[in-house]
């Protein structure tokens, strides 16, 4: 659990609680609950809503408790997908000013170092909430040009052979884009939703609140686009599979057809009655040889026809 003061000139690190601080707390310990549900009187049902990773974006008000949950995105080699979201809670009452997230993402330890480098000017805990929406939007972006270089790779693999691996790992981006697209329309709605709140628009940036509109719909567009992009490139890839699977059976087909040719000659010289071939000494290589033209003349007329 980290402690910074909020003010003009970004953020000043505090060993111990101030009013009016950003207490950022990451992966909690019991110690950092304690003190939040004991000390800053959180409610402890907000916490548990934060702690589930499925918990949707939304916005409750209670007992003078302002409670968001955002989606934020995060990189994750578990399951064999790449980037999921994860929520992050942001609890403001009076001068208390808290966010929980249950994950280390790479997004809060860069928007901290982000804000002290530049000196970020942060006239309220609003501006805080809106730059953090900002820095999410900017992740996602971020991670997504990550999952486009995924999908290229991919591509290339398939281009050279068509394997279930590399197919899976298609899958598997296509799964982090559903997370992304659903995790950025909870965004796009809870921001709504803070927009509305009429009691505390005169504390806005509307500049501020602007740019992370611009951002965050940047983000939706993005997420949609690759998705279609994948989307259509399996499906692509799934006619070339399924092509390239009628174009081996027909030539099966017809590999067995040239070959059941010379089996029927032999079925019939071989039948236990006469013919005209079973007292000529030569009768086997007649035999043979009505089997290799039969043979030839099917091969032509299917390489005639383009079957093999």
């Amino acid at each position: 659990m980290r402690t910074f003061l909020v003010g003009k000139v970004g953020f000043v690190e505090k060993k111990e609680w101030e009013p009016n601080c950003w207490i950022n707390v990451v992966a909690p310990t019991r110690e950092d609950i304690l003190f939040l549900t004991q000390e800053c009187h959180v409610p402890e049902e907000f916490i548990e809503d934060i702690e589930d990773v499925d918990e949707r974006s939304r916005l409750e008000e209670e007992d003078g408790w302002t409670l968001m949950i955002m989606r934020i995105p995060y990189k994750s080699m578990e399951a064999g997908i790449s980037f999921i979201t994860v929520p992050l809670g942001i609890l403001k009452k009076d001068d208390l000013f808290v966010t929980i997230c249950y994950y280390h993402t790479d997004m809060l330890p860069d928007f901290i170092n982000f804000v002290i480098r530049k000196n970020v000017e942060l006239a309220n805990n609003w501006d805080l909430v809106f730059r953090l929406f900002l820095s999410s939007s900017a992740w996602y972006l971020k991670y997504l040009k990550q999952v486009n270089n995924q999908m290229h790779m991919a591509e290339v693999e398939l281009e050279r052979s068509i394997r279930n691996e590399e197919l899976q790992r298609l899958l598997r981006i296509e799964k982090s884009l559903v997370f992304f697209i659903t995790s950025l329309r909870g965004n796009d709605n809870l921001l709504m939703k803070m927009k509305t709140l009429r009691s505390q628009r005169q504390f806005f940036d509307d500049d501020l609140v602007e740019d992370v509109e611009i951002e965050l719909r940047q983000a939706q567009d993005s997420a949609r686009i690759y998705s279609d992009i994948l989307s259509g490139t399996m499906d692509a890839y799934a006619s070339v599979i399924s092509n390239n699977l009628n174009i081996v059976m027909k030539r099966l087909t017809s590999i067995s057809i040239i070959l059941m040719l010379p089996t029927l000659v032999a079925s019939l010289y071989g039948m236990n009655v006469p013919n005209s071939l079973q007292n000529n000494p030569y009768g086997f290589l007649i035999a043979i040889g009505i089997s290799l033209l039969f043979s030839l003349m099917g091969f032509i007329i299917f390489k005639w026809r383009n079957w093999i």
